[in-house]
């Protein structure tokens, strides 16, 4: 990953800046998990203005996309920035800094609804929902303090939250494979 995108968004009194994150976001998702747009695993992103302490959790207004020149290039030729450019700076590739430091940047998933928990309990234990709700309580629902973008799943069209991680620094890249979100579970970004 020597190359870089950065798409920052424009200030916008109608739109506040985590919904356009969300638009843009979406739509660099649909391109990614595109098998025409042939860039599956070959860009990464990261938010390099985020905020994920204190009462802060945002995503920041920039969205940046990592990978080589050519898949980079490829992906800016494509369309996908339709209905967003009003609401974004042209975005150009250029080099990676020579001296970055690196993170992972990860998707982050919570067991965050119980009564799911206790019917695919039910499910594999063949247990009634009186045994179930007595082996996961409502206490067990966990909540997440990290940011994250609102997207729709294109297969079951129910919104959820991806809530993103940005990981510890690090001096030396992990290479890996990125899902069709831009997001690994181990491999690293450029961080500057």
């Amino acid at each position: 990953m020597d190359h870089y995108v950065d798409i920052t968004l424009r200030p916008d009194p109608e739109f506040p800046a985590p919904l356009l994150m969300n638009a843009l976001f979406a739509k660099l998702h649909r391109v990614l998990a595109s098998r025409d747009a042939g860039l599956a695993g070959q860009v990464a992103v990261s938010f390099p203005r985020h905020a994920a302490t204190g009462r802060l959790l945002h995503l920041g207004d920039r969205l940046r996309l990592h990978g080589q020149a050519t898949g980079l290039t490829a992906l800016l030729a494509q369309d996908w920035l339709a209905g967003m450019r009003d609401h974004t700076q042209p975005a150009t590739v250029a080099a990676v800094p020579a001296t970055v430091q690196h993170r992972i940047v990860r998707r982050v998933q919570a067991q965050s609804s119980p009564e799911r928990l206790r019917r695919r309990l039910a499910r594999r234990h063949h247990l009634d929902a009186t045994e179930a709700a007595l082996r996961i309580p409502d206490s067990a629902a966990q909540t997440l303090r990290l940011p994250w973008v609102q997207l729709r799943s294109s297969s079951t069209g129910q919104s959820f939250r991806l809530f993103i991680e940005h990981g510890p620094l690090l001096p030396h890249p992990i290479p890996g494979t990125f899902s069709p979100y831009g997001l690994s579970l181990g491999a690293t970004v450029p961080w500057f």
